[in-house]
């Protein structure tokens, strides 16, 4: 990719490693991008009328968690959460046919990050027709989201726009990632509010199974290559009172072999690749049934190996992080949020039914 630095930046030190998929970037510790202060402006009547971009489906998130959806003017191809945000016009769109295996998509990630060629367009001039104040992307991962090179490539760079990159690899960066977009709105209270909300959700998880035996469980991010789920994903399944055997809080998502996860052996599985739904995700078995390995874990002997919604829960810094808590611990504990058959589902004969449910009230 292009990775010349938007002026003032000190993101033009991005250099990324094709060998992890989805740490592909850099850490952005700059505030804001293209400036120093947000803007605010104003209807005439002091009230904010700030109009924004969000490239980042996180941030779509957060903004309409906020109440300030009717501030969004425009949003990336990815941004589906909440359900109406689907009726902005699309500011950005994938590079490549996305449509093709994993293997094919992880080949041709690879290959455009080595030449340098986009991995997503990110439509300028429609940016620009739309005269946001703020527009959002992200440098965590130039893998999974438009990042600021992709919008210095667009004519949308000449903005006079404030430009924001979030960056999140653990919980505490997330809940960062929320005040720093209440902050940006004016809306800091706000932002207080969901923080502690979101803190709450997740402790009534971590009471609710703390009287279980903690379960061994791997996470994968994807599927060929093998990926091991890295980032806040190792948090959550603390949470859950579960012990991850592979990936490390904080840290990306790494390729491991079908012999690391062989000698792991966990009694669970759970398979969320990055950017897929649930429907696209169960697509995955046939692809992992291909391994000669695969059948050697106890977990698919058992029956213990779900599929989930990797694209709305497992590979998101938004709204959906305690609900994907909540999705461990109906997985691991049998602790009914209400999720399965939704959001996640058991392959190889077993059905959410088999499992113990505990039902849990969100009140």
């Amino acid at each position: 990719m292009d990775r010349d630095g938007v002026p003032g930046c000190m993101c033009a030190a991005t250099s990324p490693s094709v060998e992890l998929r989805s740490g592909d970037g850099h850490r952005c510790g700059t505030r804001w991008l293209c400036g120093s202060q947000p803007l605010l402006p104003t209807d005439g009547s002091g009230m904010h009328s700030m109009r924004i971009v969000s490239l980042l489906a996180s941030a779509t998130e957060i903004v309409c968690a906020l109440g300030a959806g009717e501030m969004l003017v425009g949003r990336s191809h990815e941004c589906d959460n909440p359900d109406w945000v689907r009726r902005l016009p699309a500011c950005s769109e994938p590079a490549f046919d996305v449509s093709v295996s994993s293997r094919e998509i992880d080949t041709e990630v690879r290959r455009r990050l080595r030449s340098g060629e986009p991995l997503y367009h990110v439509h300028g001039e429609l940016i620009r027709e739309l005269r946001p104040d703020l527009l959002i992307t992200q440098a965590h991962c130039e893998v999974c989201a438009v990042a600021p090179g992709d919008v210095q490539r667009s004519s949308a760079c000449s903005l006079t726009a404030q430009q924001m990159a979030l960056s999140a690899a653990s919980l505490e960066e997330i809940f960062q990632s929320i005040r720093r977009i209440s902050q940006a709105l004016d809306l800091e209270e706000q932002g207080e509010v969901l923080v502690r909300r979101e803190r709450q959700r997740l402790d009534t998880v971590r009471k609710e199974v703390a009287r279980f035996t903690p379960p061994t469980v791997v996470m994968l991010e994807w599927t060929d290559p093998v990926f091991a789920m890295g980032n806040w994903g190792p948090e959550l399944v603390e949470i859950a009172n579960s012990k991850l055997l592979l990936g490390r809080k904080g840290e990306y998502s790494v390729t491991i072999s079908g012999e690391q996860l062989r000698a792991a052996d966990p009694e669970y599985l759970i398979v969320a690749p990055c950017g897929y739904n649930l429907e696209r995700s169960l697509r995955e078995l046939a692809i992992l049934e291909q391994y000669p390995w695969w059948r050697e874990l106890q977990a698919v002997r058992k029956g213990n190996v779900a599929f989930a919604d990797g694209n709305l829960f497992f590979n998101r810094s938004g709204m959906t992080i305690s609900q994907t808590a909540e999705i461990i611990t109906e997985i691991l504990h049998g602790v009914s949020f209400g999720t399965a058959g939704v959001h996640w589902r058991w392959i190889e004969g077993q059905a959410a039914s088999d499992v113990p449910q505990i039902l849990v009230s969100r009140t």
